[in-house]
């Protein structure tokens, strides 16, 4: 494979690919397990706790995709945060973008693997793991398009399984399915009311779910390699958000309806114990499938946005510069094969001792999603007011600049939330920790490369 630096992205992502992509990362194993949690926490007003955390992440997306209409690049916020708060901004952004979702990779894999072994318990975890990220490494080594019909299927995949779960919802509600009489309003204010645990548990809630939106950021980067970025932005964006407030906050309504909320297990996926509660047949075997395909997809994505990311610091001299090849496809492979390191090296520690690495990596991601939303938020109140002024918008996030600053806003007040819980602190103070080396190594390295004002040679 030769390959050189002055290849060029291609232009192979069409909007029906960034719509799913925006779409396909939100959607996640987030949804389908983590919203037990959840509603054993808030119980019904857990809606509350999605809203409030849709609203948040939506709005982010509206501001990235504003600035990716208008600002094409494959490093995305790392790129406009470089531009909008300097040198040290983008380094620190995109490599603390690398880091969490090149171990979310691995995490991804791991558990899919876990999934499949449980399956077929004759093919040991480490080689369910080490077929996964063998086939999306290559997959994302061949070419854009690939990449994104390959995350296209697995988006509608995952969105068809909502759809299926809402209808039946919808029929179990009305009283349609034989033998499954409607529980109507019961589970929603019938034991300890709509907030049995107040808003300490709409809190709790929101500081769990809130995690589950990450995932979207993928779709800034994808805007390089895609027909008429600012068209194909503007309809992704659009559609994509209106198509997570349904399909999300739609899903979790119906569970919500279905699921008394004491039934909810932290630890166990609700859509299941839903599913059962309405008699279909082998509920737990389908929501692990639709599980896997959660995983695959948000490993695919991800593995696509590290290795842009990997590719656009090494552009901007921020990473080895052998990353910034492209092959003559316009693929960086070399940056691919960099994003996937976490994911093969979890291999290992998978063979000698399995399923001891999963929950180890899965700590190390933290709160990281948050300083990089911040980081957006804080890229789109700076760049705006230019873009504007130069007719560059092909999109435009209402209300600006109170908008920006609400979100801005309510970020700092989920990072404050999450320090007066024991839970969500050491996740907070560790991101916080690794954000902040960052930000000093990012310093450092722009003053070495700012050459130093010459001596003024002065004479008595």
């Amino acid at each position: 494979m030769t390959s050189s630096p002055a290849r060029h992205a291609q232009a192979a992502l069409r909007s029906r690919h960034l719509a799913m992509l925006a779409l396909g990362g939100v959607i996640g194993a987030g949804l389908f397990v983590g919203s037990g949690a959840g509603l054993a926490a808030a119980g019904p007003a857990v809606l509350v706790s999605y809203l409030l955390a849709a609203l948040l992440a939506l709005a982010v997306m509206r501001m990235l995709g504003e600035l990716a209409a208008a600002l094409p690049e494959s490093g995305s916020f790392s790129v406009y945060a470089r531009r909008a708060l300097g040198p040290w901004a983008g380094f620190t952004t995109g490599w603390l973008y690398t880091w969490v979702t090149a171990v979310a990779i691995a995490v991804e894999a791991l558990a899919a693997a876990a999934i499949l072994h449980a399956w077929w318990p004759a093919v040991p975890s480490w080689a369910f793991t080490l077929a996964a990220m063998t086939v999306f490494t290559t997959v994302n080594t061949t070419d854009v398009r690939t990449f994104g019909e390959a995350e296209f299927w697995f988006a509608s995949l995952k969105v068809l399984a909502i759809v299926a779960f809402i209808a039946l919802g919808a029929a179990a509600l009305l009283g349609l399915l034989p033998g499954t009489p409607s529980p109507g309003l019961d589970h929603l204010t019938g034991d300890g009311g709509f907030a049995p645990n107040g808003l300490p548990g709409i809190v709790t809630a929101l500081l769990g779910v809130v995690f589950a939106f990450g995932g979207m950021e993928v779709i800034g980067m994808a805007a390089a390699e895609s027909q008429d970025p600012g068209r194909s932005i503007r309809t992704a964006v659009r559609s994509a958000i209106w198509r997570i407030a349904l399909f999300y906050l739609g899903s979790v309504a119906v569970l919500v309806l279905l699921l008394p909320w004491r039934d909810a297990r932290p630890d166990e996926s609700p859509y299941v114990a839903a599913l059962g509660r309405v008699g279909i047949p082998h509920a737990g075997t389908v929501t692990q499938a639709v599980i896997v395909v959660a995983l695959l997809s948000a490993l695919n994505a991800n593995l696509y946005g590290t290795s842009r990311m990997l590719h656009s610091l090494a552009e901007s001299g921020d990473a080895p510069t052998a990353l910034a090849r492209r092959t003559r496809r316009g693929v960086p492979a070399r940056a691919v094969a960099a994003a996937s390191a976490v994911g093969f090296a979890a291999v290992v520690p998978e063979a000698l001792s399995p399923g001891a690495a999963l929950p180890l990596l899965a700590k190390a991601m933290g709160a990281a999603m948050l300083f990089m939303w911040l980081a957006v938020a804080c890229s789109h109140l700076v760049l705006r007011r230019s873009l504007e002024s130069t007719g560059r918008l092909p999109l435009r996030t209402r209300g600006f600049p109170a908008t920006t600053r609400a979100v801005i806003a309510a970020i700092g007040a989920l990072m404050l939330l999450m320090t007066t819980s024991e839970a969500t602190r050491p996740q907070l103070l560790s991101s916080a920790a690794l954000t902040a080396a960052l930000a000093l190594t990012g310093t450092a390295l722009a003053r070495r490369r700012t050459p130093a004002p010459a001596a003024v040679e002065t004479r008595s």
